[in-house]
């Protein structure tokens, strides 16, 4: 019986402990910020750099954001040649993001131009993927209940 309360208080702690990290890591958000010109340049798509590749790429950086919101602009997407001077791309922090708070991709105007532009919130996440790396805090939480369930099993 004690063998049970002690793996649950362990569990505990451990969901504890992860969730303290996961704040902790809610304060260092950071974004890609660079553009590129039509097939010049590192920031175009697809965008294979992760953060520790960016401080050795000329021209992209990974700068801290407040917002917590990073974006992707991408100009002359669809009205220009693929291979066009004109079609840039440019990833960035921005000030605020959508009012409802949900990541999201759209056709738009910005700075007096038709755009596709991306909103996401977290750390790093206006690279060209989409998916969303396993957390910390979630990867410590998933190995707590693992254990808990492991140690139940062979008791």
């Amino acid at each position: 019986m004690w063998k049970l309360i002690e793996l649950a208080l362990l569990s505990l702690g451990v969901i504890l402990l992860s969730n303290q990290i996961a704040q902790t890591n809610a304060l260092l958000k950071r974004c890609y910020q660079c553009r590129s010109r039509g097939e010049l340049g590192s920031c175009k798509d697809p965008f294979t750099y992760n953060a520790t590749q960016v401080e050795n790429e000329h021209g992209v950086t990974a700068v801290p954001c407040a917002s917590g919101w990073c974006g992707k602009v991408i100009e002359g997407q669809g009205s220009f040649r693929e291979d066009d001077y004109d079609m840039a791309t440019q990833r960035m922090c921005v000030q605020r993001g959508p009012s409802d708070s949900e990541d999201r991709c759209a056709n738009t105007i910005y700075n007096h131009k038709k755009v596709y532009m991306c909103f996401c919130q977290g750390d790093l996440c206006n690279g060209a993927t989409t998916a969303r790396p396993l957390t910390i805090a979630s990867a410590l939480a998933a190995a707590a209940t693992g254990l808990a369930a492991a140690v139940l099993r062979f008791h």
